[in-house]
């Protein structure tokens, strides 16, 4: 299967453009119809530093991802073939470091500044992502590398949480 054209996941976009998509539609509904609720729910003070440090947590496990995928030696790139499995670093604890980085990013911007549609359209891209890249990249490595990548899936979990 490697090296020929058809050779890829098959995910219906870039995962950065699905974040960004869920971070910009939710930008446009809460100028259009602010909900104010995070607002009432958590001061400034309280907001910021929450959200400061999902970003920088967000930003931390997508760049040990990125280094895992270095040390694996194949591209993070959903549209290139996948050379090996990236099984080590942030790879041991979750599959999928790079999207659950997605989630915390938009979702820290959310919450640091009252963003209160971004935080539904968050979960409306996570399921994008979820359904649209990343059951399909599981397929194509599952067919890809065999036993291997079914022994990782049942060490590893998904999104990082049981289950």
């Amino acid at each position: 299967m490697s090296g020929t054209p058809n050779d890829t996941a098959g995910v219906i976009a870039p995962p950065p453009l699905i974040a960004l998509g869920a971070l910009l539609v939710g930008l446009a509904l809460d100028w259009l119809a602010p909900a104010y609720i995070l607002t009432v729910l958590m001061s400034w003070e309280t907001r910021l530093p929450v959200g400061i440090l999902l970003i920088v947590f967000g930003m931390l496990l997508a760049y040990g991802a990125l280094l895992s995928f270095r040390r694996a030696n194949t591209d993070a790139n959903p549209y290139k073939p996948s050379m090996a499995l990236a099984t080590t670093g942030v790879y041991s604890y979750v599959r999928n470091p790079m999207y659950v980085a997605l989630g915390l990013i938009v979702g820290g911007i959310g919450i640091a500044l009252a963003l209160d549609w971004t935080l539904v359209m968050l979960v409306a891209g996570a399921l994008l992502i979820h359904f649209g890249v990343v059951l399909r990249e599981e397929r194509y490595l599952a067919a890809k590398f065999g036993a291997a990548y079914a022994q990782y899936c049942e060490a590893v979990s998904r999104y990082g949480w049981p289950g």
